[in-house]
């Protein structure tokens, strides 16, 4: 490919719009650009890398047994509500009408869908076990979409469905989908890590998600300072630690605190520690209200709220709901008198003594409350683990990284089996509910999260297997008739090698092209310049600033050199 043809529009310029590296990168390098809000067009440069990632994920899942098919994105509505989940997905699926007035989605993710082509064609124990899976477009209606592709309203995603005859059928699938998952990406040169994790709407049991270790990634992992234990904060556990008494429990007072309302400033106010406080949080699950109490510098975890309940939809209250609640303010909710369906109470608030909670006043807290003399409701875990907390596995202590969930995969069980009748004769003429496992790869995210792991101030610093071309060749002066004649030597001698080359053919300053080879991210540069008299051209690799001099008959050697070296494969002509 030739740049003087190509559509490449890049930007000088950070666009206002990209808040994170790979946002801002993806569109200077004219990689994408903005439709709609959460919606992107892949440029020629884009889509290449796209095309590369969906490569690589259709080999390693071949590998496996796997076989791809591809569903329709339109579902009707019968299926969802076949597994209960047409509103337990929530505001995130995009509905529609056809001319009709029948209903329909744009598919969020496809275990109806999978689970009715299975019901429909698989009846013996004889058919299974089988891999299915598709590289498809996926639409989900985020309430705030942002960080360019990292939360968008379109994607696409490698969704993959196993069926199996048995629970250590569906063990062995799901370590396939393990093994594929971790080649898949080790190919793409990201540092990630496996992680437990909560299934939320997709159901199911055993679920793990793979994380690309980031600054800016929007979930938090959490990692055991002593053994291999990590999880997505949603789903690690806290436990109950029983503490023995050690203060005299006194008298419950109602103390003035105007204009008081925040932990922060009840600690002020009190002159204490926010370990004192117990703070309340009124939501609305569903149709009901419910209120969880934490200790003051905690945070709900609102996944297990939700899990708890078994609700749809949770959200804080707004203040008219609150009102009603506590007949206070937002600021005021306390446990003594509250007027909600339930009361959730994290394990540590049972054990604080003589703690400050809201009066259920406005202007007013309670002083010296006690769980089990002064209120009482469902004790459980219901707070982010924290810093310093104990590992779940091991009793160390924990820390907490940021990261971006790139996969996903799950032991769904008989949930979708079950509810859609999908069931197998066994070997004994039994009939049975099939096993089924679920597995994800963002293509678009995985994309995003390599170039937040892969760049610097100059641009992308694609790995070798996924950059849009390998090799770029630079003639320096387009006027110098045997750098040109060079320059298209190797050019067309590394395209017949089967090498993915770019050759900067357009009459521009060095400089220029050489900023656009490092923003793009080429992941080789071959210069060629004024020393091509003497034969010798410069090498360099864009995540090095080492810039050798070689002779023209080398360069060849040089970059099958770096093929091998990153274990990547050269494509055959």
């Amino acid at each position: 490919m030739r740049l003087s043809n190509l559509f490449m529009p890049t930007l000088r310029e950070v666009p206002a719009e990209a808040e994170i590296p790979s946002h801002q990168l993806m569109l200077r390098a004219a990689l994408m650009r903005k439709l709609a809000s959460g919606i992107y067009n892949y440029l020629p440069l884009g889509l290449r890398v796209l095309r590369k990632i969906e490569e690589i994920v259709r080999e390693e899942m071949n590998r496996e047994g796997a076989q791809e098919i591809l569903c329709s994105a339109l579902l009707p509505s019968e299926l969802w509500k076949e597994s209960g989940r047409w509103e337990v997905f929530g505001p995130e699926m995009f509905k529609l009408l056809d001319r009709n007035g029948r209903e329909f989605c744009l598919g969020p993710t496809h275990e109806e869908i999978f689970t009715d082509i299975i019901r429909n064609e698989v009846k013996s124990y004889k058919d299974m076990p089988l891999n299915l899976y598709q590289i498809q477009t996926k639409y989900r209606d985020e309430r705030r979409p942002r960080f360019g592709v990292m939360r968008c309203r379109e994607f696409t995603m490698k969704d993959a469905y196993s069926f199996d005859t048995s629970w250590e059928g569906l063990d062995e699938s799901f370590n396939k989908m393990y093994r594929a998952y971790c080649r898949i990406f080790d190919r793409c040169g990201l540092d990630y890590k496996a992680v437990e994790a909560d299934t939320g709407a997709m159901g199911g049991t055993g679920s793990m998600e793979f994380m690309v270790k980031s600054d800016i990634g929007e979930a938090e992992v959490v990692y055991c300072t002593s053994c291999d234990y990590a999880a997505n904060i949603e789903k690690a556990p806290t436990f109950e630690v029983k503490v023995e008494a050690k203060e005299e429990l006194k008298e419950l007072q109602k103390v003035e605190t105007p204009n008081v309302r925040t932990i922060e400033e009840l600690v002020s106010f009190f002159n204490t520690t926010p370990q004192k406080f117990a703070k309340t949080l009124i939501y609305k699950a569903d149709d009901k209200v419910v209120a969880v109490m934490v200790r003051g510098d905690r945070d709900v975890n609102e996944t297990k709220v939700i899990n708890h309940l078994k609700c749809i939809n949770l959200e804080l209250a707004d203040a008219e709901t609150v009102r009603k609640a506590t007949g206070a303010d937002i600021g005021f909710a306390g446990p003594i008198g509250i007027k909600v369906d339930e009361l959730l109470i994290d394990y540590e608030v049972k054990y604080i003594e003589n703690m400050i909670i809201g009066a259920n006043e406005t202007g007013y807290h309670m002083i010296n409350a006690n769980y089990g003399r002064d209120f009482e409701g469902t004790v459980g875990d219901f707070r982010n683990i924290a810093i310093g907390d104990k590992c779940p596995k091991c009793g160390a202590e924990i820390t907490i990284n940021r990261g971006i969930e790139v996969g996903h995969i799950f032991k769904l069980g008989t949930k979708y089996s079950q509810a859609m009748g999908a069931t197998f004769v066994d070997d004994k003429g039994e009939e049975k509910p099939i096993i089924m496992g679920c597995y994800g790869i963002g293509i678009n995210r995985t994309m995003a999260a390599v170039i937040e792991q892969n760049h610097d101030e100059k641009g992308i610093i694609w790995p070798l297997s996924i950059a849009p071309f390998h090799v770029i060749v630079v003639p320096v002066v387009m006027k110098d008739e045997l750098q040109v004649k060079v320059a298209e030597e190797i050019y067309n001698k590394l395209n017949e090698m089967g090498v993915e080359t770019l050759i900067d053919d357009r009459d521009e300053r060095a400089g220029v092209k050489f900023n656009d080879a490092d923003l793009i991210g080429i992941p080789i540069r071959i210069t060629v310049g004024k020393k091509i008299k003497d034969g010798i051209v410069e090498f360099k690799l864009r995540n090095s600033s080492e810039v050798k001099e070689i002779k023209v008959e080398e360069v060849y050697d040089e970059v099958l050199k770096v093929f091998k070296e990153r274990n990547v494969k050269i494509k055959s002509c």
